[in-house]
């Protein structure tokens, strides 16, 4: 039975959020890449224009019943593995990793836009029945996910792969999972981590090993690998109290600070706007997780809390583990921090994922039996 939608109205403190997250990002972008070489068209500009289309895509996402797209979700998963397995043969090759597809003068990375298919699979399989037992609640789901997760890792991809692995699980907390088969599956991963390890460290790039070295031992190699986790701390604590100001940063405007844009946009935002300056910005960040987590607790149906608290668990990894690497708490796997950094594909991702939590809260009076 399908009752009438009612919508409520959008959700301002949300958007407000939203908004206030990518005007950052232009900013802080703008500042470390203003006087770079960027060819006719700034870098700042094409982020500006990749926010733009991700809007559209989140409207679209906000105003699209998500009970439709969770029926399509087994054949969209389908299809972003088709697109890994593209990726696999004939992708474009980029500083030792093959990621991207071409499409002309751009670039669409797969790794991103298959987290959405896989969130709304495993919400859909938790939703459709009662899953009991560790097979079923466990197993299974995980086996679902497993070929995405490989394929990512073999680009290789160990921050789109570890992200990938986050939404699996949040979602499997979400359902709950009973502690005598929670630690049977601990105690099988412990078991294999031997082996599963060799495997892993045998799939990294030389580059990736030494960055896990280099956060091991900080000390590791600082005028090599362990430059860049080295230049961003050094960055995050020249901004003090209250930051340098705009394009003020040392560290960054005369780029000892590599990939200030991308994966380390927070050092180059933290050494501007110093201490109080971050602690605002991982305010507005637990707003937009407070707010994902209400318009989960308020969702009408299972599916949609599921999807619901995917979406903030998904963003919380990213933002958790960006965050610590530039602190140096993390190793350095390449995780760009939502919303702020430059990316056309992880800028239109995010913006997706978050109209399709939108989508959930102005349904929330749907029941869809």
């Amino acid at each position: 039975m399908t009752r009438t939608p009612r919508f409520d109205g959008m959700d301002l403190s949300l958007l407000g959020v939203i908004a206030s997250l990518l005007s950052v990002g232009v900013l802080t972008i703008y500042s470390v890449t203003s006087t770079a070489p960027g060819g006719s068209f700034p870098i700042f500009a094409k982020q500006a224009i990749w926010i733009g289309v991700g809007t559209l895509v989140f409207l679209v996402m906000a105003s699209f019943d998500y009970h439709k797209l969770a029926r399509l979700s087994y054949i969209l998963y389908g299809l972003g593995l088709l697109l890994l397995v593209v990726v696999m043969f004939s992708g474009k090759v980029s500083r030792g990793s093959q990621r991207w597809i071409s499409l002309g003068p751009i670039a669409i990375q797969p790794s991103e836009f298959i987290k959405l298919p896989l969130l709304l699979m495993l919400a859909t399989y938790y939703s459709t029945q009662t899953r009991t037992g560790w097979l079923y609640r466990v197993i299974v789901p995980g086996l679902l996910a497993l070929p995405g997760f490989l394929l990512i890792l073999k680009q290789p991809d160990l921050g789109s792969s570890l992200s990938f692995l986050a939404i699996y699980i949040t979602l499997l907390l979400a359902v709950g999972v009973k502690s005598k088969a929670f630690g049977l599956v601990l105690l099988t991963a412990l078991m294999m981590f031997p082996f599963a390890w060799g495997e892993l460290w045998g799939s990294l790039h030389d580059y990736q090993k030494e960055r896990i070295i280099s956060f091991v031992d900080p000390g590791y190699d600082p005028g090599g690998k362990g430059y860049q986790g080295l230049q961003s701390r050094i960055a995050i604590g020249s901004g003090e109290l209250l930051g340098k100001g705009l394009r003020g940063g040392t560290q960054t405007q005369f780029k000892f600070l590599p990939e200030g844009h991308t994966d380390f946009v927070f050092a180059v935002f933290a050494e501007e706007w110093g201490f109080l300056g971050a602690v605002v910005l991982i305010m507005l960040f637990l707003s937009l997780f407070l707010l994902g987590l209400d318009i989960a607790s308020k969702a009408k149906d299972m599916l949609g809390a599921l999807l619901a608290i995917g979406v903030v668990g998904m963003i919380t990894f990213n933002v958790v583990v960006n965050i610590a690497m530039t602190l140096g708490l993390a190793p350095i796997v390449g995780i760009p921090l939502p919303l702020l950094s430059y990316g056309g594909s992880a800028t239109i991702m995010t913006m997706a994922v978050l109209g399709l939590l939108l989508s959930v809260k102005r349904r929330r009076l749907t029941l869809i039996q």
